[in-house]
C-alpha cells in the first residue's frame, strides 16, 4: 500500500455502475485501486470527493441515461464547490471508450475519461485531472490491466456474502454487426489461471459458496495455465471445483461458436457446474444471423442444444434476442418465434435493435420501422414470458438444493437461489444461511418460487400418513 494509503483516510470515491456484471467487478476493481491512494468508498455521490460513473453502451438509452445522471452530478460538484469542498467527476467504461472527448464537450462537469482498459492508470489520471480538468484516457495499453489492478479488499472481500463474480476473461474477437464490444472493450484478453485460482481462493477462504466467471466471450477462454499451457474455460472449470469451499460455479455469457465439446461435457461430469446456460442466439433466421455475423446458423444453434441438453438433461437455457434488424422480415420473425417455441428458454432477454454508431448494423439498409419493431418485441416478451411461468411451474413438486443466503421479509422467512438462479422463500431456521439444503417446490411466481424444507415435507408427509 502506498504511503498516502497509509495515512488515515480522508478522501471519499463512489463509484456507480450500468450495465453487464463485469462493470460491476470493474467498478470494484476501482475502488480497490483508489483506496491504496486513501480514498475509501462510500454509497452516495454526496459523500464523495471523487465520483466515477461506470458506463454500458450496448443500448442507446443506457448512454443517454450517464448524460442524465451527469446532471445530477453537476448539482453535486456546484453545492459542494459552494461549501469549499472540490468534488471530481470521472466516466468510465464503454460510453468513455466510445465517445472519448465528445463527453468532455458536452459535459463540462466532467473532470475525467477512462476506458475499460486503464482503471489500473486511475490514480495518475485522478491527479493529472487534479490539475487540468479534462484528461481523456481511452487508448488500448500494451500492459494486461488484470496483472496491474491490485485485488479485491480484505474488506470488501469479507462483505461480498456467498457469491461472488470473478472476470477471467475480457474483450471480443467476434464482431457481430449489432455491437460496439470490440470497439469499447478490445480484442479477446483472457487471465493467466494462477490469478483467477488466486482471486477464488480468497473468495473462498471468506465464505463464498459460488462463483461466476465473467467475460464478453467467456466460453473463449484461452489462459496461461502455471505449466505455460493454454487451458481452456471447461478446464478451469475443472480446477476451480477442487478448490475447498467452493460448492457452485456458473459461467457467463457465451457464444455459441465457442460451445467446444470438453465444456459441454463438463456440464455432464461436473457437479458443481449449475445447470443453468446464458446462451445468446440473437435470431432464429438464419439469413438474420448471417447479416449480423454470427457465425452460426440456426440449425447450428438447434443442434447444439440438442448437445448439450443430452449431456445435462436438466439443463435450463437462457438467451438473448434481438428484433428488427435491419432487413428481417416477417418470415425472419416468425423463424425466431418458431426456434422460441423449439427450445422452451426458461427465460430471455429481449430487445428492439437500436442503431450504435460506428458499428456495420448502423450503415445497414432495410432498417426496420420502430412500431413494427415493437409490434414484434411485444409478441416475443409475451411467448418468452409464458415459457418462464412454464418453467418455474414445472419445478413445483421437484425438491432442488438452494444456498441460502439471507433473511426474507417475513418474519421466519429464509432466501436462497436455486441451481437454476431463481429466488425462493422458504419458513427455515436462521441457521440455514450459507448451507445448501433440499427444498421441496410448493410454489412458483415469474421471478421466484416458495418451497419447504425438505426434511419438513417428508414428516409432514408421515403425519399425513398416519
Amino acid at each position: 500500500m502506498s504511503e498516502t494509503a497509509e495515512k488515515t483516510q480522508t478522501k471519499a470515491v463512489y463509484v456507480k455502475s450500468y450495465g453487464c456484471q463485469m462493470n460491476v467487478y470493474d467498478s470494484q476493481r476501482m475502488a480497490d485501486v483508489m483506496g491504496t491512494e486513501g480514498y475509501r468508498e462510500v454509497a452516495t455521490p454526496e459523500e464523495a470527493d471523487l465520483i466515477l460513473l461506470n458506463t454500458c453502451h450496448i443500448r442507446e438509452r443506457a448512454a443517454e441515461k450517464v448524460y442524465s445522471e451527469l446532471g445530477r452530478v453537476r448539482v453535486i460538484k456546484e453545492e459542494a464547490r459552494a461549501r469549499g469542498r472540490k468534488v471530481m467527476v470521472g466516466v468510465t467504461g464503454c460510453v468513455a471508450q466510445a465517445e472519448g472527448e465528445e463527453i468532455v464537450r458536452r459535459a463540462k462537469v466532467v473532470d475525467l475519461v477512462v476506458g475499460p482498459q486503464s482503471y489500473h492508470r486511475l490514480p495518475d489520471l485522478v491527479a493529472r485531472a487534479g490539475v487540468t480538468p479534462g484528461v481523456v484516457d481511452t487508448e488500448f495499453p500494451v500492459e494486461d490491466k488484470f496483472k496491474v489492478l491490485p485485488a479485491a479488499s480484505e474488506a470488501r472481500t469479507r462483505a461480498r456474502g456467498l457469491t461472488a463474480f470473478v472476470t477471467v476473461q475480457e474483450g471480443c474477437d467476434k464482431f457481430c454487426t449489432f455491437c460496439v464490444v470490440p470497439y469499447t472493450r478490445g480484442a479477446e484478453v483472457s487471465r493467466p489461471i494462477t490469478q483467477i485460482l488466486a482471486e477464488v481462493e480468497k473468495l473462498a477462504a471468506s465464505g463464498v459458496r459460488e462463483v461466476t466467471l465473467l467475460g464478453q466471450n467467456v466460453n473463449a477462454y484461452h489462459g496461461a495455465g502455471p505449466e505455460g499451457s493454454e487451458w481452456t474455460l471447461a478446464r478451469l472449470l475443472h480446477r476451480l471445483a477442487d478448490v475447498p469451499g467452493i460448492a457452485r460455479l456458473r459461467y457467463t455469457t457465451s457464444h455459441p461458436r465457442e460451445m467446444s465439446d470438453d465444456l459441454v461435457a463438463a456440464h455432464r461430469d461436473l457437479a458443481s457446474l449449475m445447470p443453468s446456460l446464458h446462451l445468446p442466439v440473437q435470431s432464429g433466421s438464419t439469413a438474420v444471423l448471417k447479416r449480423m455475423n454470427r457465425k452460426h446458423t440456426r440449425d447450428d444453434y438447434l443442434r447444439l442444444v440438442d448437445r448439450i441438453r443430452q449431456a445435462r438433461p436438466d439443463i435450463a437455457l437462457t438467451s438473448d434476442f434481438i428484433v428488427g434488424f435491419p432487413g428481417e422480415s416477417d418470415a425472419d420473425f416468425a423463424d425466431t418465434m418458431d426456434l422460441v417455441r423449439q427450445v422452451g428458454f426458461a427465460a430471455a432477454y429481449t430487445f428492439a435493435y437500436s442503431a450504435r454508431p460506428g458499428t456495420p448494423g448502423a450503415e445497414m439498409d432495410g432498417h426496420v420501422a420502430e412500431s413494427l419493431q415493437t409490434e414484434r418485441l411485444h409478441a416475443l416478451q409475451a411467448l418468452v414470458t409464458a415459457q418462464q411461468q412454464a418453467f418455474q411451474e414445472s419445478l413445483i413438486g421437484r425438491t432442488v438444493d438452494i444456498l441460502f443466503e439471507k433473511a426474507g421479509r417475513k418474519p421466519g422467512q429464509m432466501v436462497g437461489r436455486s441451481p437454476y438462479l431463481s429466488p425462493v422463500q422458504v419458513i427455515a431456521p436462521s441457521s440455514v444461511i450459507g448451507s445448501i439444503v433440499p427444498v421441496r417446490i410448493t410454489g412458483a411466481k415469474t421471478n421466484s418460487l416458495d418451497g419447504v424444507l425438505a426434511a419438513d415435507a417428508h414428516m409432514m408427509a408421515v403425519h399425513a400418513a398416519e
